[in-house]
């Protein structure tokens, strides 16, 4: 912790410390039944009982008939929801001292979720959680001991929520690249599920494309969640209506694949005006300007 101060202190990049009050600490857990606190009060589960919220607000929220087949109109009220409670749902998250950090943060759930006005999700909104998720590990209510469970627990239960928007809604994807892009409407899962099977025993980049072997395993490893959700989606040959993906099955091994994509991941989103233009910077994740 002495070690993030000095640094906060010496770094440009680093927003300014929220003020914060302080107190001598006290036992709180007396006796088992205290034990309910403690788990509640983990970071990770609030962050999971906020992406459950937004699940059952889906439930709330269904679809309208309409003429058009994809983009139901009912996603704007359920955005409208979101948009009117974000602030009080990161706040759940947060602790009270650093309450003046909600508004900002709740900028990156609300881009998170796709575009109310088009209808679609791609990306960049999948960028937005990631910054979510990073404005809480600078303001310190996430740390370096839960980086496995912010992406296989926080991010996997995202990924879920966002797959039922999607497929509630018939949302659009954005800016989608079709057969060409490597999926239509999410990237980092693909990267952080091939480290995920960085030397698996078994497992290797051919095997994605064996509907058995994705049935069997799916439940254990994100890049194959990923891949039944694609099957799922589309019909046709894989190799036909995912051709970037296919490609990908023919590379020796695992830490490979994730250097490509990682290499991909820079080039196609984080270089790219298209969604890059739409990303918000603030006081947590300012943007350097150019020197020349």
């Amino acid at each position: 912790m002495a070690e993030s101060e000095r640094r906060a202190g010496t770094s440009e990049e680093v927003a300014p410390p929220l003020q914060q009050s302080f107190m001598i600490p006290k036992k709180e857990i007396n006796m088992v039944s205290d034990m309910a606190k403690w788990k509640r009060s983990q970071p990770i589960e609030k962050l999971v009982a906020l992406l459950n919220t937004l699940d059952r607000w889906i439930d709330e929220t269904p679809p309208v008939d309409q003429p058009s087949r994809f983009g139901n109109k009912a996603f704007r009220t359920w955005y409208a929801k979101l948009d009117q409670e974000a602030e009080k749902l990161v706040a759940t998250v947060i602790p009270k001292h650093l309450a003046d950090a909600a508004p900002e943060v709740a900028v990156y759930l609300k881009e998170s979720v796709g575009n109310s006005t088009r209808i679609d999700y791609g990306t960049g909104h999948e960028a937005a959680f990631a910054a979510f998720l990073c404005c809480l590990c600078k303001i310190g209510v996430l740390r370096v001991d839960d980086q496995m469970a912010i992406v296989f627990k926080v991010f996997n239960r995202y990924l879920e929520v966002m797959r039922k928007l999607q497929k509630t809604y018939r949302m659009e994807p954005a800016g989608s690249q079709g057969v060409w892009g490597l999926d239509d409407f999410q990237f980092l899962p693909f990267i952080w599920g091939s480290s995920q099977l960085i030397d698996h025993p078994n497992l290797e980049p051919r095997h994605f494309v064996d509907e058995k072997v994705v049935n069997e395993n799916h439940k254990d490893f994100m890049f194959l969640e990923c891949i039944l959700f694609i099957t799922e989606m589309k019909t046709g040959p894989f190799a036909e209506h995912s051709n970037q993906l296919w490609n990908i099955s023919a590379v020796p091994s695992w830490s490979k694949v994730n250097q490509g994509l990682i290499r991909m991941y820079k080039a196609e989103c984080l270089e790219k005006f298209p969604v890059i233009q739409h990303f918000k910077f603030g006081s947590l994740l300012p943007i350097q300007p150019v020197t020349s």
